[in-house]
């Protein structure tokens, strides 16, 4: 049993590792980011124990009938149709005007929307960051896409990583569970779908459960355009930096029964769990459960 249980995002499969090494190797990282978090907020040198619930490798796990291929490209340029207007359209809810070309699937409106975006957030760069920078937002866009594209669309994977998350939960038995990015997506649908888990405090940070492709895809699905506070919880706070690029948009009250919307600024390029923990916003909230 430990008091806090962090659900991951992307950019964390751990390779060559079996469940227990990479949910440890996680736990051990992102522990003392906490504890960062809880002294910037001015708890002190807490250092709770952390357990990890990992679920990357179940979506790197091929279809019956794929066969085993190199991993897959984190461009635009390498998706899917379908998930190329998806990326587009995340784009568009992020605030980037579309530009006007009738051919909405190629790379160019992509990347100018993406230019949109770095510039409108961080003013002046030269030109090398700025390349950069679109490069990794465009990486974050394209994962996510990919990962919440695994997960969503083959119903026994969709089952396991659920499976996997309400495991955790249900062995460690924490008050306060942090559910970060794509985590945050995942574990809401868990904690709906295992009703009998009880969790004090949910705080979901830089979540994409506004994202409009990602939304439309949400089990259960919203109702009358609004998502229920899963039974379990007993309170929701949200945590979203106003540059998160997955975060879109950033607030998530006008359309999940969250009990509180915080908005924090890290700079640019903000989208991962350890800056999140360390800032204090997340700590400040879990606090009054661990202390």
């Amino acid at each position: 049993m430990v008091p806090v249980v962090l659900v991951h995002g992307i950019f964390n499969y751990v390779r060559g590792a079996d469940l227990a090494q990479a949910a440890a190797l996680k736990a051990a990282e992102f522990g003392p980011r906490l504890a960062e978090g809880l002294g910037r907020a001015g708890f002190g040198t807490v250092v709770p124990q952390v357990a990890f619930a990992y679920y990357a490798d179940l979506l790197r796990t091929r279809l019956p009938d794929q066969a085993q291929s190199a991993e897959p490209d984190d461009t635009f340029d390498s998706l899917p149709d379908v998930l190329k207007d998806e990326a587009l359209e995340w784009l568009a809810a992020a605030g980037a005007p579309l530009p006007p070309d009738p051919q909405l699937r190629v790379l160019k409106p992509f990347i100018q929307m993406l230019g949109w975006l770095v510039d409108e957030r961080c003013g002046r760069l030269s030109s090398i960051v700025r390349e950069e920078t679109i490069g990794r937002v465009e990486r974050t866009v394209v994962t996510n896409l990919r990962e919440v594209e695994a997960y969503t669309t083959w119903p026994e994977r969709r089952h396991l990583v659920r499976e996997r998350i309400a495991e955790t939960i249900r062995r460690e038995r924490p008050q306060v569970v942090i559910a970060h990015s794509l985590g945050s997506y995942v574990t809401y649908e868990t904690l709906h779908a295992n009703p009998d888990l009880k969790v004090e405090l949910l705080v979901t940070a830089g979540s994409p459960l506004r994202v409009p492709a990602l939304a439309r895809r949400l089990d259960p699905p919203l109702r009358a355009g609004r998502g229920a506070k899963p039974d379990g919880v007993g309170r929701w706070v949200n945590i979203a930096d106003v540059g998160d690029p997955v975060a879109v948009p950033p607030k998530l009250g006008a359309v999940f029964d969250v009990d509180q919307d915080e908005t924090c600024d890290l700079g640019w390029d903000v989208h991962t769990l350890g800056q999140y923990l360390a800032q204090g916003l997340i700590a400040a909230a879990a606090a009054p459960y661990l202390i």
